[in-house]
Order: structure tokens, then sequence, then C-alpha cells
């Protein structure tokens, strides 16, 4: 496999690096993807795949807000917020191995507390993010305030209305739409006070900065579904199928990272640089670390099956994760200027065929449906450097306010 150069990559002059306060921050990215990936260990049914994704998505949004707010804070970020941000979102990952016993409560007040803490860090700093509206909208908070007084399903419902809540904000109020609502805001309250006070200001985003952060994001996942395989395989006998089963996992990621680092950007496969608005592209950037951390629990539990067929539920998540992450390199790369014929094959083959596997590969062993897999990621990668994107001219950049 050649690896010609990206289609898409950041500036590489003048950019901002992530500091050591970032990166030991990250670490609980680290700790987190790790135990949220352990939900679905085993045999996972329908259930444990929703409280993973409700998990997962709740996770991500705690480390999202406060790398944003290192990215537009840079040297002026506070180290004691950050680290107060590090402690609960250690506390949301502690409480992942028992959430179904008695640590949803902990898990739900850890996600409260370094959601509200985030946001007092815009409102000490007087700004607001107009790709990021969640920093001012914080709607999307209060059903899981409420799901402090409820218990198993009910609580997890809440918890699903509130991320449904910020994920409809995310994709629908635009920079223009913010803005107008925090000068509404502020015209309102200054004829309450009767008082002038400092109106909050838009803060713009370091592109660069943030597209490498994403990207650390994703190598952490991808590093995780290493370490499942790598713990695995330390316990199962050693044959040909567990070779097999392993080289396969390990071409597999390689050509996630190829298509998510090299050939895509902010994390995201197939995504052209600075074409989308950050509000979009945050969304799917989640939606693909999710997609790979699923990916790598089920690689640790296909080296329990490595030369007989693993259980349907297995077998779908292996088959299933992959297509998530098919399903949105294709959205990435019809946002990125390839007509929807491109689009189409290039993802469109390898999509239809993890479909299919997952469907009637019932009797397939884990080597084979592992091999299957590195022909489907390895399609898009093959084909990528054949259907070059077109320029896109959008208000996409992240230090802009798009319509």
């Amino acid at each position: 496999m050649t690896d010609s150069a990206p289609v898409a990559s950041a500036p590489a002059e003048g950019e901002r690096h992530a500091s050591w306060l970032e990166l030991f921050f990250d670490l609980t990215a680290v700790a987190g993807v790790a135990q949220l990936a352990h939900l679905l260990h085993g045999n996972p049914g329908p259930g444990d795949l929703a409280l993973y994704a409700l998990m997962f998505l709740a996770f991500w949004t705690g480390w999202m807000l406060f790398t944003v707010y290192g990215n537009v804070s840079g040297e002026e970020t506070r180290t004691w917020t950050v680290l107060a941000g590090m402690f609960g979102m250690a506390v949301m990952a502690a409480s992942v191995h028992g959430v179904r016993e008695d640590r949803a409560g902990a898990f739900a007040l850890a996600y409260i507390l370094v959601r509200s803490l985030a946001g007092k860090a815009w409102e000490r700093r007087g700004e607001y993010v107009p790709d990021l509206p969640i920093t001012q909208l914080g709607l999307g908070l209060t059903p899981w305030i409420v799901s402090m007084w409820f218990d198993g399903t009910a609580r997890y419902a809440l918890w699903a209305l509130g991320l449904a809540i910020d994920l409809a904000v995310m994709f629908t109020v635009s920079g223009k739409r913010l803005a107008a609502r925090v000068d509404a805001r502020y015209a309102e309250e200054a004829a309450r006070r009767r008082r002038s006070s400092p109106k909050p200001v838009a803060a713009m985003m370091d592109a660069p900065h943030l597209g490498e952060r994403l990207g650390l994001f994703q190598l952490i996942v991808l590093g995780e579904a290493v370490a499942q395989v790598v713990a695995a395989a330390s316990e199962a006998d050693w044959d040909a199928a567990l070779y097999g089963v392993g080289a396969g996992a390990f071409l597999l990621l390689l050509l996630l990272w190829s298509l998510s680092l090299r050939h895509g950007a902010d994390g995201v496969p197939l995504l052209a640089w600075d074409v989308l608005p950050v509000r979009l592209v945050l969304p799917l950037h989640c939606f693909v670390a999710g997609s790979v951390a699923a990916l790598a629990a089920a690689l640790g539990n296909a080296v329990e099956y490595t030369d007989h067929p693993p259980p349907g539920s297995v077998r779908w998540l292996l088959c299933g994760s992959l297509a998530v992450y098919l399903a949105i390199a294709g959205a990435a790369a019809l946002g990125s200027g390839r007509r929807a014929r491109e689009a189409l094959l290039l993802v469109g083959p390898p999509l239809a065929a993890v479909l299919v596997t997952g469907a009637v590969a019932r009797e397939a062993a884990a080597v084979q449906l592992v091999w299957l897999l590195v022909l489907a990621a390895a399609w898009p990668r093959v084909m990528v450097d054949r259907f070059p994107p077109q320029p896109v001219l959008r208000g996409g950049n992240p230090g802009q306010v798009d319509s």
C-alpha cells in the first residue's frame, strides 16, 4: 500500500501545538475511552450498545468543551479550571464500570459539573463561541439535572433527551443565529438591570490547533484498539488463526489511521480541510471516534473466536462499527466537494459489503470476518487518490461566523 501525499492537511507554518497541560488533560480521554470500550466486551446486546452510545457522547462532549476552551484561551487558559475539568472527566471514566449498579448518579453528577464548569469558564472570559452554540445554549443540561431523581430506563432516557437537544443545537444554530441570541439576551439584561456591563464578544478558534487536538483524540481511540487486541491476544492460545486475526486487526487499524489522519481532516475520514463549519465537524468527529472505539471492543472480542463463528452480536459489532465509519466518510467526501457519484464509488461498495457480511456471514470465523473488514477499508484507501476533492467555497472557516 503506497501512502501518497494526503489530500487535505492543515497549514504547516505558524501553527500552535498542544500544550503540556492539554496533553495531560487528554490522559482522561485515554482512561475514558478504555472504560467505555469495556461496556461492549463479551456478548453485548442492544441495551449495552445504546448505553455505550449515550455515555460515549456525554464523555466526548465534556472533553470537547474543555478542548475548545483551551483552543480559544491559549496562553490565558486557567490551569486550575482545566485541572478541575480533568478531575470531573476522571470521575465520569471511573463511574462507567458500575453504571448499571450504583454509579449512574455519579456519572450524571460529574457530567453536570463538567458542563457547568465549562460554562463558567466562558462566562468569566466574557466570550461565546459562534461555532459551539452549546457554550451559550445549555438547555440540553436540564434533562441531566432532572435525571438525578430517576433510576434505570427513565434516567437513561433523560440522558438521551439532553444529548439529542445538544446535537440539535449543534446542527441547527448557526453563528449568526447565536450572535443574535446573545445580543437579545444582553439587551434584555441591560434593560432589566439599568446599567451597562461588558457585552459578550465572539471568540475565534485556532483552526490548525483544533484540528491537531481532534486528530490526537482519534489517535487515542486507535491506540485503545491496539490495546484491546494486545490484551486479548496475551491471554489466548497462539495459533495460526490468532496470527491471522492479529495481522488483520493491525492492517485494519493502519487503514483507518490513513483514512482519518492522512486522507482526512480533524480526524474525520475523507474530509477536506476547512470546508465545513466546526459545529458540523465536531459531531462527525464524535461519531467517527465512537465507531472506532466500538470497533476496538469488537476486535478484542474477536480474538476469543479466532477459528470459529463468533456470536451474532460480536459479528454485528464488527461490521456495524465499520459501517458507521464508512457512512460518515461518505458524508465527509460529499461535503469536501466530491461529486455524489465519486462519493458513492468511494464508500458504497465497502459499505454494502460489510452490511451484507453482518447479515449473512453467520458461519464465518473471526479471522475471516476481520480480513473481510480489511478489504472493505482498503477500498476507499486505494480509490481515494483517483477522486481528489474539488475546491469548496463556503463559510466553513472555524474562525468565521457562518450563516
